[in-house]
């Protein structure tokens, strides 16, 4: 198990960047993928993007390609995500979370924080 404590969330106007982080403690980081979700008000928590253990492989939901970057630096137990293009449909609580590669969900969460995009 791993604990996740993400930072980097606020109030941004659209067009604009914020960089989250999520900062894992325990062992072995490098064990888990990685990967951030996001639930707006009043909606379901949905996929954003993926990161494997080395950080070779990336995937991202449509809505965010071309504008959010997926990154980890395993020397320093974070994970990252590089939000760029805002715009106020990306207003939600962001979480990271990880799963061992050996598990088929994801079983570590955070607790969230908020980004909050103005038109």
């Amino acid at each position: 198990q791993v604990q996740l404590v993400e930072s980097g969330g606020g109030l941004v106007q659209a067009g604009g960047s914020l960089r989250l982080s999520c900062l894992s403690s325990g062992r072995a980081f490098s064990s888990y993928t990685m990967a951030w979700f996001r639930q707006a008000p009043g909606k379901e928590r949905d996929f954003v993007a993926h990161i494997s253990q080395s950080g070779g492989t990336t995937t991202y939901a449509d809505s965010v390609k071309r504008r959010f970057t997926i990154s980890r630096d395993n020397a320093k137990n974070t994970g990252y995500l590089q939000m760029n293009s805002l715009n106020p449909e990306d207003t939600a609580f962001y979480y990271c979370a990880a799963r061992l590669w050996s598990v088929a969900t994801y079983n570590n969460w955070g607790q969230g924080t908020q980004v909050t995009v103005s038109s």
